[in-house]
């Protein structure tokens, strides 16, 4: 392990994330935070406390990178693959660190009287940069609780983690073939490399494009009414796939079909492979059209959201009064949470079980490969479906070998089938023990039941002792609270696994991550930095024998 290149690359890293705060600062300044859409508490003054905790991150940001850039400014060598993954590695947990600082230093508050602590700030810094979208902030319109200049470093937190934090560092700086394997440690899912083999060269146009995308999305949604404030905010969530809202009730508070719809394009957009989208902007369109990933991907959200569009107006659920209001809802809330955005404008936790079960199941799939969307990646569900096909028809004609294709090419990498299969049990088995520990530990005060001296499992708001078998009520509710906490704490751990923020139950599309344990916060955002980067890039931290010199 060359330690002195790893130093300075991560100290350039740091000095990047303290360097990117600067942004934020303009708006703690009234003339630029005070809002016109739902704002009950409008900005009067500058918020200092929020300049002084931009101003401290900085400074600390500052201090450490400057420290690591200087201990390594004379290393010499090349950065093999082990040295990538270690400065991806260590990157996302130092900005997930730095990130967190300015709502720590700034006071921002949980709730009222309810200052956030070091790890919720960790959790909503980590949120922001892997693209979850997660939140422990329960009131987001009260500059008081949320100053509005951290609320823009909150979305910042969105666009530097959208593409990756190294990815545009690779952009900015280049770093030669090393910029080569730092790419590759981080970008999630199977890339197509073929059409731009320069590695500075592809995260460049990569950068331009998901940049462009940004400033044409702000751009419409301050024409369709959005102050300049939430255009930049949500054009930063929805191209990142990420969600963070300035409102309470995401982008529902906006009720305007017109922002929704606008948003369902940029999403898909934002979910699409992004070297397909450059293919497209050089006149290859038919490139995108005729790509398997891209295909599959298009008809995953078309055939999802006919199946939610039919149940929900069967059932009568809320917001499927017709079909064009069921298809307004149901196709938003599909394209959301297949891209992990996790943006929401209904309450769908109240929809029948075929579109929860459907929802929760998208959660696992995500976006396509070489996109911001998070999740396991449409690619490698259509390889896994291709490899079992091929593994069912060897079982019953063993003398047959066919080699795996992908869109009527043939796939040459030897270790691809080993490597989709680790994959796929690799994300089962932490999603398995993640939940098994959270429904283990997790208080039973999270879902609103509590146990009394003797052990007796009671209400923590209790039913009326004047209510007509008031015991068997409450027992009956208590069971049904516990029963929730095993898909809740399923859904918390999906939705933070593959990036998308919102889940069922306690984490639904109305509620938050407020009322869980500091412990199961920490473990989320793990959980989050593993979703984000390759999960290899981040399990290896782990292990004495990566670090040593040889």
């Amino acid at each position: 392990m060359n330690y002195l290149l790893l130093s300075r690359l991560v100290g350039i890293v740091c000095l990047l994330i303290g360097g990117s705060m600067v942004f934020s600062l303009p708006w703690a300044h009234p003339a630029l935070s005070n809002r016109t859409l739902a704002a009950p508490l409008p900005n009067e003054h500058v918020e200092w406390a929020g300049v002084l905790g931009l101003l401290g991150s900085m400074a600390i940001c500052g201090m450490v990178g400057g420290t690591l850039w200087w201990t390594g400014r004379a290393a010499r060598g090349p950065l093999y693959r082990k040295e990538a993954m270690a400065v991806v590695g260590l990157s996302w947990v130092l900005a997930t660190i730095f990130g967190g600082l300015p709502y720590y230093l700034s006071g921002t508050m949980v709730a009222e009287q309810r200052p956030i602590t070091i790890i919720e700030a960790l959790f909503e810094s980590q949120s922001g940069f892997s693209t979850t979208g997660a939140t422990v902030l329960t009131d987001l319109e009260n500059p008081d609780l949320v100053p509005y200049c951290i609320l823009f470093w909150r979305s910042s937190t969105h666009f530097l983690g959208g593409l990756g934090i190294v990815v545009l560092f690779v952009a900015i700086l280049g770093q030669g073939s090393a910029g080569k394997a730092m790419m590759r440690a981080e970008m999630p899912g199977p890339t197509k490399e073929g059409s731009m083999p320069r590695m500075q060269h592809t995260a460049l146009v990569f950068a331009a494009i998901y940049i462009g995308l940004n400033i044409v999305l702000s751009a419409i949604y301050r024409l369709e009414g959005m102050t300049g404030f939430d255009a930049i905010c949500h054009a930063f969530a929805t191209m990142a796939t990420g969600g963070f809202s300035t409102y309470n009730l995401s982008l529902g508070a906006f009720n305007s079909p017109l922002i929704e719809y606008t948003t369902i394009v940029f999403m898909v957009l934002a979910g699409t492979n992004f070297t397909l989208l450059y293919l497209t902007a050089v006149g290859q369109p038919m490139r995108l059209l005729r790509d398997v990933e891209f295909q599959t991907y298009i008809g995953i959200i078309v055939v999802v959201t006919i199946g939610i569009m039919f149940f929900g107006m069967r059932y009568g659920d809320p917001h499927f009064g017709d079909a064009t209001e069921a298809l307004r809802f149901g196709l938003f809330q599909v394209v959301s949470i297949l891209t992990t955005t996790g943006y929401g404008t209904a309450d769908f936790d109240v929809w029948n079980n075929f579109g929860r079960g459907a929802l929760l199941l998208l959660m696992f799939i995500g976006g396509c490969a070489g996109s911001t969307g998070g999740g396991m990646k449409v690619i490698r569900h259509v390889l896994f479906y291709k490899i079992l096909r091929l593994e069912i028809e060897q079982a019953h004609h063993p003398r047959v070998r066919r080699l795996l294709r992908v869109g009527g090419q043939p796939v040459e990498d030897p270790d691809l089938t080993r490597n989709i299969l680790v994959y796929f049990c690799l994300i089962l088995a932490i999603f398995i023990a993640s939940w098994m520990l959270l429904i283990t530990f997790e208080p039973d005060t999270t879902w609103g039941v509590a146990r009394d001296d003797t052990g007796e499992l009671t209400l923590i708001t209790p039913t009326a002792p004047t209510e007509a078998h008031a015991v068997e009520i409450e027992r009956e509710m208590i069971r049904s609270m516990l029963g929730e906490k095993l898909l809740d704490s399923a859904s918390a751990v999906a939705a933070t696994l593959n990036n998308v923020g919102p889940g069922l139950g306690v984490v639904g599309g109305t509620r938050n991550y407020a009322g869980f344990s500091q412990g199961a916060k920490l473990w989320f955002v793990w959980l989050m930095m593993l979703g984000r980067v390759e999960v290899f890039s981040i399990l290896v931290l782990i292990f004495p024998v990566f670090w040593r010199r040889h």
